[in-house]
């Protein structure tokens, strides 16, 4: 399985042809969010109209939701290296996610993550 971060289904709702591209190569049935990236989508939406578009195109994609693993992981993070490397809340709870449930994490912000031991980057946007 791989968890999209915010970025990715940004630029997959855009209709970024690399994007897309790779998302086809994983395939539908492979890719999932957090709660956090459901979240992000939402309330960076302008209008009611692209509330409905957003919830429209991630029917069918599941959603990873925040339980006593994934906060304490992310707690963890956060402490590590919110000063060290500027780990935003909501980074540190997207990676949790995918370092808990054994994901790759596809994402446009590689450096971002990079330093997080144990997660695993899925790198393959060419």
């Amino acid at each position: 399985m791989v968890l999209c971060d915010t970025n990715i289904i940004i630029e997959l709702l855009k209709g970024n042809v690399k994007v897309i591209n790779v998302i086809e190569k994983i395939g539908l049935d492979n890719i999932g969010i957090s709660a956090i990236t459901e979240m992000e989508l939402y309330f960076g939406a302008f209008n009611k109209s692209e509330l409905k578009f957003i919830t429209k195109h991630l029917h069918g994609i599941p959603s990873y939701h925040i339980h006593n693993d994934i906060s304490i992981m992310a707690v963890t993070l956060t402490e590590q290296y919110s000063k060290s490397h500027k780990l935003s809340i909501p980074d540190a709870l997207i990676a949790a996610t995918a370092i808990i449930n054994n994901f790759e994490l596809f994402t446009l912000n590689i450096k971002d993550f990079k330093y997080i031991p144990n997660i695993k980057l899925y790198k393959k946007l060419q």
